[in-house]
């Protein structure tokens, strides 16, 4: 499972995406039950899935915005 980084910029979101199902692709060979790839949130999970996911998190999409807000989980961000 990963979280991309947390940006608007969609390249850089895909880049992380594109790094894990690689990961993933060459653990395969080794590893051939590994058939989970998890990655993408509420924010960006299309781009995840475009990208491979058949896991996603999609919890603020369906419950709503967290009482915190996003710089409590990604410390030196500004809210986005």
């Amino acid at each position: 499972m990963t979280l991309a980084i947390f940006s608007s910029d969609h390249e850089r979101v895909r880049a992380c995406f594109r790094l894990l199902r690689d990961l993933r692709d060459r653990a395969v060979a080794a590893h051939a039950g590994l058939t989970q790839l998890s990655m993408g949130m509420s924010r960006d999970f299309e781009i995840a899935i475009e990208e491979g996911a058949n896991v996603v998190r999609v919890g603020q999409a369906i419950f709503g915005a967290r009482p915190t807000g996003n710089a409590y989980y990604w410390p030196g961000v500004a809210e986005q």
